[in-house]
C-alpha cells in the first residue's frame, strides 16, 4: 500500500461507525448503493476493494469458498472470472446458486450477496479478457486451474509452451476461460457500530423491485 493510501485509511477509520445507514438508504435501488459504497472503499486506499469470498456448493451440499475479483457491476449482476475447469465452475455449473462476502475492514462494513448463477456471452468475457495483460493471458492458456500440478516445472513449461504458440499473435480468448454473472436475490448491507449494535439493512428481489427489512445486529 503507497504512503498516500495509508494516509486514506487512516482518515477513513470510524467513517462508517458514525454515519451508519440511514433511513433513506432503504428507498435507494441496491445496486446503486453498492456503487456508492464501493466507490468509499476505493476511495479509502484498501487495497483491491473488488476481492470477495465466493461460496459455492456441490449437488450434495459441500460448501467451498476462495477469494475472486469482481471485475463489473450493473443491474444484472455481479460478474467475475475463471477457467470453467475449475473447482468453482464445476460447482456453479451443477448448483447454479452462489453467495458473495465483500469486507471492506476500514469501513467496518461488509456486503453480502445471494443469488442464482449463469455464465456471461463469449462476447463479454472476451472484451474483458483482451483487457488483461499478455503474462495474465499467457497463463490463462498455461493453466489447468484446480488439476493437480506434480511440480513447478510442469507450470512454467505450459507457459513456455504458450509464448512459442502465440508468439507475435494476439492472445486469444480459451474456449475454456470466462465469466459468471451473479443475479441477486438478496444484497445485505452491514455496518458496523459501537457496542456491536451494528445496522443490517437487506434487500430482497421482489418482482421487477425489491423490498427491504431492518434485521437486529
Amino acid at each position: 500500500m503507497s504512503i498516500k493510501s495509508s494516509i486514506k485509511t487512516v482518515l477513513t477509520l470510524g467513517k462508517g461507525v458514525t454515519v451508519g445507514i440511514p433511513p433513506a438508504a432503504e428507498d435507494v435501488d441496491p445496486i446503486e448503493f453498492f456503487g456508492i459504497w464501493f466507490e468509499a472503499a476505493e476511495e479509502s486506499g484498501l487495497f483491491m476493494p473488488e476481492a470477495v469470498a465466493l461460496a459455492t456448493t456441490t449437488t450434495e451440499g459441500t460448501p467451498s469458498v476462495r477469494m475472486v475479483l469482481v471485475k463489473s457491476v450493473d443491474e444484472r449482476g455481479f460478474v467475475f472470472f475463471t477457467n470453467y475447469g475449475s473447482r468453482k465452475a464445476h460447482e456453479l455449473d451443477a448448483n447454479p446458486q452462489a453467495a458473495l462476502c465483500f469486507h471492506w475492514a476500514v469501513l467496518e462494513r461488509q456486503v453480502r450477496v445471494t443469488g442464482s448463477v449463469e455464465r456471461i456471452s463469449e462476447e463479454e468475457s472476451y472484451a474483458y479478457f483482451s483487457t488483461r495483460g499478455r503474462g495474465s493471458r499467457l497463463g490463462a492458456w498455461a493453466s489447468k486451474q484446480s488439476q493437480t500440478l506434480p511440480d513447478r516445472e510442469a507450470l512454467e513449461t505450459r507457459v513456455r509452451d504458450a509464448k512459442s504458440r502465440f508468439d507475435g499473435e494476439d492472445v486469444p480468448l480459451p474456449p475454456f476461460w470466462g465469466g459468471y454473472r451473479i443475479r441477486p436475490q438478496t444484497i445485505e448491507f452491514w455496518q458496523g457500530k459501537a457496542d456491536r449494535l451494528h445496522d443490517r439493512l437487506v434487500f430482497t428481489r421482489d418482482g421487477d423491485g425489491w423490498s427491504t427489512e431492518r434485521l437486529y445486529p
